[in-house]
């Protein structure tokens, strides 16, 4: 049951996350109420998982790991270098996938700024039309949507976190039990 529930909390985040991604590609803002709601689902994934595993290491690597995302990059957001919805998004992020899966989201993070930094420097790239101005208008702005790739790439950890989960379910007949 608490596989289930946890899988559950998973997709909605995936979801919210998704969400999260078209809005600060579209109007570069990140809603708080989506950000507090990624941190409750977060929160509720860590302590199913917490509750299955009888070890509260992972909550706690977790909280860690969210408070030194904050004041790591909350300088940035005072000199206006990164906007204060992709501090915050940064800093929920642990809770979502958890202590042990930080450096898979780390690697992930890297390729997905990596290629939005190259689309948004070669906007030549990208098919014609609205989007390719769009990308134009940033690149001139110097607005780059972070919230984009920190969502892509906590959409990705979350997914592994998901397939791996289900994997063992079965393997181990879990999913079996419930039917």
């Amino acid at each position: 049951m608490l596989v289930t529930a946890s899988l559950v909390f998973q997709g909605l985040a995936i979801l919210l996350l998704g969400r999260i991604a078209w809005i600060d590609f579209s109007t570069q803002r990140i809603p708080n109420r989506d950000v507090l709601l990624l941190l409750c689902l977060g929160l509720g994934v860590l302590q199913f998982q917490s509750l299955q595993t009888h070890s509260w290491l992972d909550m706690g690597l977790s909280a860690f790991g969210g408070l030194a995302l904050f004041l790591a990059l909350f300088p940035f957001w005072l000199l206006r270098k990164i906007g204060a919805g992709d501090v915050k998004l940064m800093s929920v992020t642990p809770f979502l996938i958890g202590g042990g899966n930080l450096a898979v989201f780390s690697i992930l993070l890297l390729a997905f700024a990596v290629a939005t930094a190259v689309v948004i420097k070669n906007p030549f790239l990208l098919p014609a039309g609205m989007f390719r101005h769009y990308v134009q208008h940033m690149d001139r702005k110097g607005i780059v949507p972070f919230g984009v790739p920190i969502s892509m790439a906590a959409i990705c950890a979350l997914a592994m976190q998901m397939y791996h989960a289900l994997i063992v379910a079965t393997s181990s007949g879990i999913l079996e039990q419930l039917n």
